[in-house]
């Protein structure tokens, strides 16, 4: 049996990706594996491999104790990617980029969400050797397509009609996922309505909070802001929803698309080069806010186009599927653990 010691903070703030990706694989080992591997949560004692998946100082300590066996970092972000994100001092930034990339840097191997990182990874000092991509996933015991009945109801209680076309995003409230443009079709579209499952996961840190601490207070009418919401509860508002919008900037490969995925909910997206290598011709696709209006406006005319997209978020859930992420992970920790012995 393999010994694999996860350490991670990410579950202590919720509403955050990073936390619902290390439950999800937590939650899969233990599924799937539980004889062929051994999983201790923030332990020091001896491992065949450390799985890193925050970068807390005393976790960096720990990369120097001989027992900690292969050193694996899960890049979740790297310093461009919390542009936009949370405010820091130029000073303070620095240190902490440099410091990320030290971390990263100190592990044995890497594993990225998102194949297009790996060449970024490559500037910023790292062997391409040493980076192996495994994409995300989701449960789909907590992310399902629900039926027509559970629909309705739900709309009841969140009081929404059959009629009313609903436009879902989710995730932090922050410049960089894009909440401006969001909260600007929320504007121009009195008669659709918008919600943003989310919050302030760095309160007071969070880049630009006190502008949107202000929205969030006081937003259009038809905009309703959920805050923070549990993932056994966020799955409602996807099966809600008639549309899933994500304007976001930046991103690596974020939960909550495969979240929507999951729930067969159409997705449109900011078109990002990132998406590319992972998502490509899955999702509607728009350049600016212009032409998020514009597709908006033809979803809301001709509804029917909306099911040719929900086909396509069915056959992207299948294709990052947890099973066959599963066996993905199998084989690369197999791999890790037979190099160390």
């Amino acid at each position: 049996m393999i010994k694999i010691t996860m350490f991670s903070s990410a579950d202590k703030v919720k509403g955050q990706g990073v936390g619902s990706a290390y439950l999800e694989l937590l939650a899969m080992l233990k599924k799937y594996f539980s004889k062929e591997f051994s999983i201790k949560i923030n332990n020091y004692k001896a491992a065949d491999i450390s799985h890193y998946h925050t970068v807390d100082p005393m976790f960096y300590l720990s990369t120097f104790f001989w027992n900690r066996g292969v050193k694996l970092g899960y890049v979740h972000f790297l310093p461009e990617t919390l542009e936009g994100s949370v405010k820091l001092v130029p000073f303070i930034q620095r240190i902490f980029n440099w410091y990320v990339m030290s971390f990263y840097k100190r592990m044995d191997h890497l594993v990225v969400v998102n194949p297009s990182f790996i060449e970024k990874l490559v500037a910023l000092g790292v062997s391409e050797e040493k980076v192996t991509y495994i994409p995300n996933f989701v449960s789909p015991k907590v992310f399902y397509e629900a039926t027509a009945e559970e629909k309705q109801n739900w709309r009841k209680e969140a009081s929404l009609s059959e009629k009313d076309f609903v436009v879902l995003g989710v995730g932090q409230i922050q410049q960089r996922k894009g909440i401006d443009d969001f909260v600007q079709l929320a504007i121009q579209n009195p008669a659709i309505q918008f919600i943003w499952a989310g919050g302030f996961s760095f309160g007071k840190i969070t880049d630009g909070y006190e502008k949107y601490q202000k929205i969030y207070e006081n937003p259009p009418a038809n905009l309703h802001f959920t805050g923070i919401v549990d993932r056994d509860e966020i799955v409602k508002y996807y099966n809600m929803a008639d549309l899933f919008l994500l304007p976001s900037y930046n991103e690596l490969f974020p939960m909550s698309i495969l979240e929507a995925f999951n729930c067969g909910t159409p997705v449109m997206l900011r078109n990002l080069e990132l998406y590319d290598s992972i998502l490509k011709e899955t999702f509607i696709t728009a350049d600016d806010i212009d032409e998020m209006q514009q597709k908006l406006d033809e979803l809301v005319e001709q509804p029917e186009k909306l099911h040719a997209f929900q086909e396509k978020s069915r056959q992207a859930a299948e294709k990052y599927s947890e099973k066959n992420c599963a066996a993905q992970w199998l084989e690369f920790y197999t791999e890790l653990a037979s190099k160390n012995k």
